[in-house]
């Protein structure tokens, strides 16, 4: 039992000397790191005293170098300032000299007379003032140049560096104020070429839209079938569809009239499955409308689709898409919708391509101007705000929504895009044959530009052509000569352009003809 507890005590006194011994080894390495430490940081402040002594040094030797060429500068500049006024000195020494010489011949010469003394000595006051005023700024020379020795070099090199950039920024407002005025001439010049071109690579659509549409029949015995007993066959058509149907005495043919062409092609596809069925009853009817409007809807969404993968616009979101094919059943002034839009499109890459711009981007915004005019449901916003509204809600960039919203001049353009869709919204509308025109009119106006010609002396003939887009003048070549001719078909332009109104332009050209006939017997 002894011999346990001691030797249990033996280990404890071993385990504390053993700590004890590892607390000194420890403490001893830690002295020795810390000797080390100070050692390093003993070299490290030695080595930087010894670089600082270094670079201070050789910035001394810098400035005294500075010193040494401002001073020698100095020197030269004042040598040169006392080389020229010894210069001077000596002139007016031999002046002096001169002076004197001619004093003393004078006073030989006229010593009675003291008038002359007296100019003289005015004159020679004259001379010591001037040399006075010669060492005042002789004086106030050096104190300047006494003044300018005393700053360092850093302050002169900012007066300098000072005096060098207003220098170079009132270069700059001039050279910018000439660049504005060149640019203000070229401007007007270069958009006219930029609209011209843009016009000529671009292919356009005629109007053809109308508000009624012939639905042709195989014979006149389907008409009694469509009408029914009573009419109710046709009164359940015109309220599934909204489409008036007209049936007359004309052969073979009935007409659908609405302003909606959605609904008009609803009722031509409709009357075209109730045909070939046969079967032609008011539930019938309300069956195949409604079948035909899902497959409308269908159709119109393949539209939108085509039309976006044609013109290589990705991203769109579904139901713009939608709106873009039911644009397709959509007009304005004849103008089909969907044409119309896409003509817009292509003529906005086109012009933001010749402006540097993103033509992707314009593309789109062309494409979708006019989505505010096919709405689901009425509103009270003009088409280009809620167009806007309709992009900014399906997650459009800022500058289409805006280029949409500002077309109209309702919103206020914000991007450079945005004046690009209203140009090229305006040049699709107004170019000639893009919207459809009341025959009456265009007769008036074609019978008038006639009218105007042939009002001028000397006019033996007029025919507007292209559709009123050339004037062709024929005149008498004995009565105009070909001075007279050109001057003519100046005047007759310049009428046209004040007193009547077109779409587009109108060329003029006079023909001036001379023939000399004789026959050979």
């Amino acid at each position: 039992m002894e011999i346990s507890i001691m030797s249990v005590i033996l280990g404890v006194v071993g385990l504390i000397a053993g700590i004890i011994l590892g607390r000194f080894i420890f403490a001893k390495d830690t002295k020795k790191q810390l000797e080390e430490t100070d050692q390093q940081a003993q070299r490290i402040i030695t080595d930087a005293q010894t670089q600082a002594e270094t670079l201070k040094k050789e910035k001394i030797l810098e400035a005294k170098e500075k010193y040494v060429q401002m001073k020698a500068d100095h020197d030269k500049e004042v040598l040169d300032k006392n080389r020229k006024i010894g210069e001077v000195e000596n002139r007016l020494k031999q002046k002096e000299v001169v002076i004197n010489q001619k004093d003393s011949n004078v006073e030989k010469q006229l010593k009675d007379n003291d008038s002359i003394k007296e100019n003289l000595n005015r004159q020679l006051e004259v001379v010591s003032q001037k040399r006075n005023e010669l060492e005042k700024h002789q004086e106030e020379h050096i104190r300047r140049l006494e003044k300018i020795a005393g700053l360092t070099a850093e302050e002169a090199k900012n007066q300098l560096v000072e005096s060098l950039k207003q220098e170079a920024q009132t270069r700059a407002i001039g050279l910018q104020q000439e660049i504005i005025d060149d640019a203000r001439q070229k401007a007007n010049k270069e958009a006219r070429k930029i609209i011209i071109q843009t016009i000529q690579r671009t292919a356009a659509e005629q109007a053809i839209e109308n508000a009624i549409s012939v639905f042709n029949l195989e014979s006149d015995e389907i008409k009694g079938q469509i009408i029914g007993r009573e009419g109710r066959n046709i009164r359940a058509i015109e309220a599934a569809t909204g489409v008036d149907l007209i049936v007359d005495d004309t052969p073979e043919a009935i007409v659908l009239s609405s302003f909606d062409p959605l609904r008009r092609e609803i009722a031509r596809l409709s009357l075209q499955r109730l045909i070939s069925d046969g079967r032609i009853h008011p539930a019938r009817i309300e069956e195949v409308v409604e079948k035909t409007r899902k497959q409308i809807e269908e159709q119109i969404m393949e539209i939108g689709e085509r039309t976006v993968i044609e013109l290589g616009i990705h991203g769109l979101h579904k139901e713009l898409v939608r709106i873009v094919g039911k644009m397709r059943f959509r007009s304005s002034y004849g103008q089909n919708l969907l044409m119309h839009s896409r003509e817009v499109a292509n003529l906005c890459a086109l012009m933001a391509g010749e402006l540097g711009m993103n033509p992707k981007l314009a593309k789109r915004a062309g494409l979708l101007h006019d989505i505010g005019k096919v709405p689901d449901e009425e509103t009270e916003l003009s088409h280009a705000l809620l167009g806007a509204k309709l992009a900014e809600k399906y997650g459009e960039n800022p500058a289409v929504v805006n280029a949409i919203g500002a077309h109209h001049d309702e919103m206020e353009m914000q991007y450079v895009i945005s004046p690009i869709i209203q140009a090229c919204d305006a040049i699709s509308g107004a170019r000639p044959g893009a919207r459809r025109e009341i025959m009456q009119q265009y007769l008036q106006r074609i019978k008038e530009l006639e009218s105007l010609a042939l009002a001028y002396p000397g006019v033996e003939k007029a025919y507007a052509i292209q559709a009123g887009r050339e004037l062709r003048v024929i005149v008498e070549a004995d009565k105009v000569t070909d001075l007279d001719s050109d001057r003519l078909s100046f005047e007759i332009a310049q009428k046209i352009q004040t007193e009547m109104t077109y779409p587009g332009q109108i060329k003029v050209t006079v023909i001036r003809e001379k023939r000399a006939v004789n026959i050979a017997r």
